[in-house]
């Protein structure tokens, strides 16, 4: 039997949950905000500030260069983003697809918002875009039927790709 070594995987099956995480009657402090605290760079893998949203790249990415596009704002709704929030999101949303197509060649992609749990969010609290760049033939028999995601490149790999592409933080 032949096995596929994601060593990476370890850190996210065994991460606590921001509720487990919390000291016994505390909240836990919102992931998307927490990362907002450290010095940009490849520590936190943002890519990008603007004035309402922030451009993150994912640490468990579907594919290489999986972007994610955030309020800064603490918004778990869809409805309660300001029209300036909600605007902000799509251009950089815009701006994330011609910097994927120009530095990594991307094909095509997949855009999406997941509203709560139950539509597939990880982290439901803090609403985010997910854009997902895709190539001919990149999501094989692995994932369907191994639920294994082959990723060829690096994060760090990535973040010094991409990272150059994007204006500087406002």
């Amino acid at each position: 039997m032949e096995r596929l070594w994601a060593p990476w995987r370890r850190e996210f099956v065994l991460k606590e949950t921001p509720s487990s995480a919390a000291p016994a009657g505390q909240e836990a402090q919102c992931i998307l905000c927490e990362v907002l605290q450290v010095e940009d760079g490849p520590g936190n893998l943002i890519l990008h500030r603007g004035r309402r949203c922030f451009v993150l790249m994912n640490k468990y990415p579907y594919s290489n260069g999986h972007l994610m596009v955030v309020p800064l704002r603490h918004v778990k709704e869809f409805g309660e983003l300001s029209p300036e929030e909600g605007g902000e999101m799509f251009l950089l949303a815009q701006q994330c697809v011609s910097i994927l197509r120009e530095k990594m060649g991307a094909q095509g992609f997949n855009l999406g918002l997941n509203l709560d749990k139950v539509a597939g969010a990880g982290i439901d609290d803090h609403l985010h875009l997910h854009i997902v760049p895709r190539w001919q033939g990149d999501h094989n028999f692995m994932t369907v039927l191994g639920e294994v995601r082959v990723i060829p490149e690096h994060l760090q790999k990535t973040y010094e790709t991409l990272r150059p592409a994007f204006p500087a933080s406002e």
